[in-house]
């Protein structure tokens, strides 16, 4: 009896520990449940938030569309936590009737200069250039460098920031001349060094080192000495260093007449150098060749990709080392506004209304640009407008009204994403 006891009792408690057990078990997959449905709230919810900004933030690239009047635009946003939104108006061809998309590429034009700084801070970062020596230890056996303009003290540093004192052979009569008779020939009329050429014997604008002024001649130079540096084409250096590693396949060189995606851009009829008022053929071949702008500019890119450029770049993340002090490492553009700065081919903004800002702008004959990081919020926007007319004589706002608001946009949006995100943790930690 009392081993019949003993095994009555352990088959109870055996069952009482089963119980238990499934009962846990049961508890779990509630609890499990009610988990999974708090995630799906919020994660429905973020998801309406998101779309409320794709909706608000589209919205606004139509209104200024039709404010300002211009073919088309595309424009997007990427956040800190790597959403993205794109956006996209008008037309890509008017003639043609071709709507612009997501999709649609552009000249991205001096935008282009933050490759051509982060190649040259990678390549200083790895010993193979020095960006505080003497440009003539790559390009001195150069038959016209003793013609250059402070040829003797100008450093890659200075090139880089725009403080070599070197003319701009953009600006110059003599270049819009030449362009103006040029413009037809089938390749490229104006190679890298033929450019080089318009500044030669020239007085310089100051010493090297005591002003500032824009000049796409001295990234012109820089784009020559990493060549000579590398043994490579400068091409070949940003896709394998950026291009590629960062998905960027919307993004590749503006070398050759028929650029696949490219949206037709618009000029004034009177432009300076005397294109045709169009930038493309019927077929979408361009008019002219783009090769002419090479490490001024030179690449063909959408919004989209300038959007997760700027936001990998100006994030710390286009590299496998830190870089960004050196990227950052800056002139004040004018006595007058020392809070404007520009680094190796980046523009910065250090106060504003949206806090320290990155980036770069980007205008070609029939197409305006926009690259900027927002360092507080942690956001990168980026558009393109496939027009440069009153744009690039500055006779409409457009660009930094479309600037201010896009940002506003994103940035409140942003920041009611961050504040209910620090109140949920904040709950967490309390319960």
């Amino acid at each position: 009896m009392q081993t019949q006891g003993k095994t009555i009792f352990n088959r109870l408690a055996g069952l009482k520990i089963r119980t238990v057990i499934l009962i846990l078990f049961l508890l779990l997959l509630i609890l499990t449940g009610l988990f999974s449905l708090l995630k799906i709230s919020q994660l429905n919810q973020s998801t309406v938030e998101t779309s409320e900004l794709a909706k608000e933030f589209q919205s606004a690239l139509n209104t200024f569309q039709k404010r300002y009047g211009f073919p088309g635009a595309t424009a997007a946003y990427v956040l800190r936590d790597g959403t993205a939104g794109v956006a996209a108006t008008g037309f890509a061809d008017i003639e043609a009737g071709t709507p612009m998309t997501v999709q649609s590429r552009m000249l991205s034009a001096s935008i282009g200069k933050t490759f051509v700084g982060a190649t040259a801070v990678a390549l200083a970062r790895e010993g193979i250039l020095d960006l505080d020596i003497p440009v003539s230890r790559w390009l001195g056996d150069r038959q016209w460098f003793t013609r250059l303009p402070n040829h003797d003290a100008i450093t890659l540093r200075h090139l880089l920031t725009h403080s070599s004192g070197l003319p701009d052979h953009v600006h110059l009569d003599s270049f819009a001349n030449e362009a103006s008779r040029k413009w037809r020939e089938n390749d490229n009329p104006f190679p890298p060094e033929s450019l080089i050429w318009f500044i030669l014997d020239l007085p310089p604008l100051f010493e090297v080192g005591t002003g500032w002024a824009y000049t796409d001649t001295g990234y012109i130079l820089i784009g020559l000495v990493i060549e000579k540096a590398t043994g490579r084409s400068y091409y070949d250096e940003i896709k394998e260093r950026f291009l590629t590693p960062l998905g960027l396949t919307l993004t590749t060189p503006a070398d050759r007449r028929f650029l696949p995606g490219l949206a037709a851009g618009y000029m004034a009829a009177d432009n300076t150098f005397g294109f045709p008022r169009k930038t493309t053929t019927a077929d979408g071949t361009m008019v002219w060749h783009p090769g002419l702008e090479w490490t001024g500019g030179g690449l063909v890119s959408n919004s989209r990709d300038l959007a997760l450029w700027g936001m990998a770049l100006f994030g710390g993340n286009a590299m496998s080392d830190s870089y960004l002090d050196e990227l950052l490492n800056s002139v004040p553009i004018s006595p007058d506004t020392p809070d404007i700065q520009y680094g190796a081919g980046v523009g910065i903004y250090r106060t504003g209304p949206f806090g320290p800002v990155y980036g770069h702008g980007g205008w070609i004959p029939g197409y305006s640009s926009s690259l900027r990081y927002y360092l507080n919020h942690g956001i990168a926007i980026a558009f393109q407008i496939n027009t440069d007319i009153g744009i690039v004589d500055d006779t409409t706002p457009v660009m930094s009204e479309m600037e201010a608001r896009l940002a506003e946009i994103v940035t409140s949006a942003n920041c009611k994403n961050s504040n209910k995100f620090e109140n949920n943790r904040v709950k967490r930690i309390d319960d």
